[in-house]
C-alpha cells in the first residue's frame, strides 16, 4: 500500500486494513514456521505496509 492511498481513508478504513495486515502477517510467520513460505519478501512488505497504517492512523487521532 502506498501512503497516498492510505491518506484518503478514513479511520475505520484503516483499522479494517490493520486488520487484515495483522492476520496476513500472522499467516505468513506460520509458514515460514512450517517451511511452506515461498515469498519470503512478503513477510517484510506486511510489517512496512502495518508501519505504514499505524503512522497515518496515529496522525489522524492526533488532528481529531
Amino acid at each position: 500500500m502506498k501512503q497516498s492511498e492510505l491518506k484518503d481513508k478514513n479511520v475505520d478504513q484503516l483499522r479494517e486494513d490493520l486488520s487484515s495486515l495483522k492476520k496476513e502477517a500472522f499467516n505468513l510467520r506460520f509458514q515460514k514456521a512450517s517451511g511452506q513460505l515461498e515469498n519470503t519478501a512478503r513477510v517484510r512488505v506486511v510489517r512496512r505496509s502495518i508501519a505504514r497504517v499505524l503512522t497515518i492512523l496515529s496522525s489522524k487521532e492526533e488532528n481529531v
